[in-house]
């Protein structure tokens, strides 16, 4: 068996983090389990009783792998995380965010944002030793066992896609994507990418389109918010199963990478 634990994780301990876990077993890559924050992977609501405002955290690399691997019944291979990671604090751009900008932006508008040393600053830091100190180095070149990497949702949706550019998926830029749109019928636009995305991913993961059900016109902005998390986290898990299957590279240097698929 193989695995991935896929983090969408927030720049500050105030914001939930999505966590998705998929594993094949020879046959194919599957769905194992998906939730919009830390709380909700390592203690699941009772049904019918769903978690909706999920809460920020600070992420125990340690309890996350022990619940992780419950689940599985063996050991995680990879954690790929979104967000900013290297080998020594960082405190400005990387050759790593540099490499991404100059492929993915322009007019593909999936450069990465900026990291500073207060964003995600500490958090970053104590994300990557905390995975170290279980046996999850970060990995800068292709893992040759246990390892942590970085990945990034926005260039490997248009890997996934095929697409010419940025996919208009996240909640906060309605009015941004479609200015022209009144509000309801740009929400109505968003839920169609997302199940464009969902599709994407379920002919390569098993189960997504079960666990991540569209949320409907009428769910409150944090609902929706919730439901994003939990999808770049599904995005997350599926580069990291792409780096297992040789099909990803690595954009940096020695201090820090991320990896994206190639599906060509």
């Amino acid at each position: 068996m193989r695995s991935v634990l896929g983090i969408d994780a927030a720049w500050t301990e105030r914001e939930p983090s999505g966590i998705a876990l998929i594993s094949d077993d020879g046959s194919d890559w599957r769905l194992i389990d998906v939730a919009a924050s830390y709380g909700a992977f390592l203690e699941p609501a009772p049904d019918g009783n769903p978690i909706v405002r999920h809460r920020g955290s600070i992420p125990n690399a340690a309890i996350i792998i022990d619940a992780a691997s419950a689940k599985l019944g063996a050991p995680v291979d990879i954690v790929a995380v979104d967000m900013p990671l290297a080998m020594t604090p960082i405190i400005d751009r990387r050759t790593s965010d540099n490499m991404i900008s100059k492929v993915y932006g322009g007019t593909k508008q999936a450069g990465t944002h900026s990291p500073n040393e207060m964003r995600p600053g500490k958090l970053s830091d104590e994300l990557r030793m905390g995975f170290a100190r279980v046996g999850y180095p970060l990995s800068v070149s292709m893992p040759t066992g246990r390892a942590l990497i970085e990945v990034y949702p926005h260039p490997a949706l248009i890997e996934l896609a095929g697409a010419v550019k940025r996919l208009p998926y996240k909640h906060s830029k309605l009015a941004k994507y479609w200015k022209d749109v009144v509000p309801g019928a740009r929400r109505e636009k968003l839920l169609e990418v997302w199940s464009q995305i969902i599709g994407l991913l379920d002919a390569r993961i098993q189960g997504v389109t079960t666990a991540l059900p569209l949320p409907s016109l009428a769910a409150r902005g944090f609902e929706m918010k919730a439901f994003e998390d939990a999808l770049d986290a599904v995005v997350c898990a599926w580069v990291g199963a792409c780096v297992l299957d040789g099909r990803a590279k690595a954009y940096g240097d020695a201090t820090s990478a991320i990896w994206v698929p190639e599906l060509i």
